[in-house]
């Protein structure tokens, strides 16, 4: 149950004056995108927690004779006279004169009533008007002022004024206004920070922190190393780092059990294979035996960057489950991938008696049948699939080991739901092809231990990358002539952006077209909307060399593997992320050719896109890569949770709070360790915290155990 004293902060926003329904659907769908179901209303906290982005000046106070260029200033100026436009023009605005004793300003209305204007700037009176200033050539004007105060008022004039991010329909008065009014229902809650490190940072309490970033009194109070900022930044990592403890915690309680295998199936793989072992596959394949063989159950993440050979690892841990006389599952987050996956296991597990099948949504009627009475009677080793292998009806004889190639497609509450599908004894092992930030990885992988590949497999080309606009793509097309006439084939990626999914579609086919005019019978398209089969035929066309150009949208962003394929062009490449970027050029250098990526951008570039591109020139080195793109984009853009509308945090940025995340990490733990069922007062706070920043999952763990 959530504790009554944050009652008021979970009650709806409808009752604070100037929220009717209709603003109310328009916030919530803004202020509250996690959630974004129909009916979700807006609550108070979601007023408070929307933070200021940055913030009007409005402290200059020149006369009008020394009034600059541009900017915001604040006057205190005689109303003069008053010319409304003609009656038959309204597109003529309503002008008013004012001054003071060196010279004349004009006040621009446009669409506005002269009767509210007479109320508001009644000739002969003294008023402050604040707002931007313009120029009519030597004339000075101001148009629609943001604040218009008598004397008496000067004092409700807001010299600093917050200015919040807004969504389409939504005021930035009428929600300054929402928030003011939200502050006066800001409960005192107790403290949860150790009272010793909060005075330590001289942090103010929450709810001061919170009053004065809604209220700064100084441009600073609102940057990156604002105390009242740094506070609320801590709170959000602490309960973060809480709720993932936690579930650690509880996913460990149970017990394990020891898969310690005999390695004849391990030694039979390892034989087959075409190369060596890297010495980072070898440090990850120990350590992952090392969990497995414990009592407790394993909970590790794999890293490693594009074509680091992951997935051969993933293989080896499943054939110790195996072994063990357990069976794996290893689940993709695309059908593509777990198609792939399957491809290239089945040559290796062919050597080694492995009894390897797939399970997707394409799969139907009796085939499918015949998968599931097999998993079901313990008849397959190993199911490779997607999210479809963890639906109700899916069931295993004895599951030892779960693999997610993850792909950050799969939250903690999806891992949760995977754990509950293997029982209570299964393993878990998460891999990512994406280098995550240390930072990033605490925060979304905290619960878990971490191994890393670090360096590529042997036989890997260096990728040559330029950098091109647009304007040169028929260099590039004529490039491309060149390139297959000598065998090798090509990638060609346009973007695609869920917003405008069909116009983006639209581009992909129009370069299919285009290329397939040049090279007709050679070219090759895939994206999201065709269907599975359709898909795999191309691929299969592209695979065995019957085509030599794939145009495609990011389908092909992981696990596709073609080592005759040596070029990677990518269209908009100012459109996609760094991380994705790096995704996708390590679709080449698989093979024996030497191997290139190109980036097409549109001109003219703006200075992330410019910094993105020449990061991707100068290294590839992918956990650089993931550091630059945390500073560059922010965690929520880097995990693809800013397309979905998911922010990963509210009050704290990574890219500037990564020493704070490792102090919430340290003070998490010790919190457990001394109080694990938060009993003590600190504890019962902190039960407070997690409810406050909603992460209700980790307080119930704490009751069932």
């Amino acid at each position: 149950m959530r504790p009554s004293i944050l009652n008021p902060l979970f009650a709806g926003a409808s009752g604070i004056k100037g929220i009717g329904s209709k603003l109310d659907r328009l916030l919530a769908g803004f202020l509250r995108p996690s959630h974004g179901a129909a009916g979700e209303i807006t609550r108070v906290l979601d007023l408070l927690f929307h933070l200021p982005s940055g913030i009007v000046d409005r402290r200059f106070r020149p006369r009008i004779a020394d009034l600059p260029r541009e900017g915001v200033v604040t006057v205190e100026v005689t109303v003069g006279k008053h010319r409304p436009p003609p009656a038959f023009n309204k597109r003529v605005p309503y002008r008013i004169e004012v001054h003071d004793q060196t010279g004349t300003l004009t006040l621009v209305f446009f669409h506005s009533y002269a009767d509210s204007l007479k109320r508001m700037l009644p000739e002969g009176e003294r008023r402050f008007v604040s707002g931007k200033i313009d120029w009519y050539g030597a004339e000075p004007q101001m148009a629609h002022p943001d604040h218009v105060v008598s004397a008496d008022e000067f004092d409700r004039l807001p010299l600093i004024e917050p200015i919040y991010p807004l969504t389409e329909g939504v005021s930035g008065k009428i929600l300054a206004k929402a928030i003011r009014a939200a502050i006066e229902r800001l409960p005192v809650l107790p403290e949860w920070q150790d009272d010793a490190f909060r005075q330590r940072h001289a942090w103010p309490v929450f709810d001061a922190a919170l009053r004065a970033l809604h209220h700064p009194e100084t441009p600073a109070a609102l940057g990156p190393e604002a105390s009242s900022r740094r506070r609320l930044a801590y709170d959000e990592l602490l309960a973060n780092q809480l709720a993932l403890t936690l579930v650690r915690a509880n996913l460990k309680r149970a017990a394990g059990r020891a898969l310690r295998g005999t390695g004849a199936i391990r030694a039979k793989i390892v034989a087959a294979l075409p190369y060596q072992l890297t010495d980072g596959q070898r440090h990850a394949v120990d350590d992952i035996l090392r969990d497995m063989a414990a009592p407790e159950r394993m909970l590790r993440l794999l890293q490693g960057d594009v074509g680091a050979g992951k997935t051969v690892v993933a293989l080896l841990a499943l054939a110790t489950a195996v072994e063990s006389g357990a069976q794996g599952a290893l689940m993709a987050p695309t059908e593509i991938l777990a198609r792939q996956h399957l491809a290239t296991l089945s040559k290796l597990a062919a050597t080694s008696g492995l009894r390897i099948a797939l399970l997707t949504g394409r799969e139907k009627g009796a085939a499918r049948d015949d998968v599931l009475a097999r998993a079901a009677a313990g008849e397959i080793d190993v199911l490779i699939g997607t999210h479809a292998l963890f639906q109700e009806h899916v069931a295993f004889k004895d599951l030892g080991l779960v693999v997610i190639d993850e792909q950050h497609r799969f939250g903690v509450h999806q891992r949760l739901a995977l754990q509950a599908k293997a029982g209570s004894l299964a393993d878990l092992l998460v891999m990512t092809a994406t280098p995550i930030p240390r930072t990033l990885a605490l925060t979304v992988y905290g619960d878990m231990d971490v191994s890393k590949i670090t360096e590529k497999p042997a036989g890997r080309q260096p990728i040559d990358t330029r950098v091109m606009p647009l304007t040169r793509i028929s260099d590039i097309v004529e490039g491309l002539a060149r390139t297959m006439a000598q065998g090798n084939r090509a990638y060609w990626v346009c973007p695609l952006v869920e917003e405008s999914e069909m116009v983006d579609l639209a581009a992909a086919e129009d370069r299919f077209n285009a290329l397939a005019t040049r090279f007709p019978g050679r070219v090759g398209l895939v994206h999201g909307r065709m269907k599975g089969a359709e898909k795999d035929k191309v691929m299969a066309g592209f695979k065995a060399g019957a085509l030599d150009i794939l145009v495609s949208t990011t389908v092909i962003e992981v696990g596709v593997d073609v080592p005759e394929a040596s070029v990677m062009v990518i269209e908009n490449a100012e459109r996609f992320g760094l991380a994705q970027l790096h995704q996708l050029r390590g679709r080449v250098g698989r093979g024996t050719a030497k191997s290139s990526c190109i980036l097409l951008y549109q001109e003219p570039l703006g200075e992330t896109a410019k910094a993105r591109l020449s990061i991707m020139r100068e290294t590839e080195d992918g956990f650089r890569i993931a550091e630059e793109d945390l500073r560059l984009r922010g965690a929520g853009e880097m995990l693809g949770t800013k397309q979905s509308g998911l922010p990963l945090f509210r009050m704290a940025d990574l890219a500037t709070d990564g020493d704070l995340l490792a102090a919430a990490r340290d003070d998490a733990q010790l919190i457990l360790t001394r109080d694990p069922k938060l009993t003590t007062p600190r504890g019962e706070a902190l039960r407070v915290l997690l409810y406050l920043f909603e992460r209700d999952e980790a307080v119930r763990l704490i009751s069932a155990g």
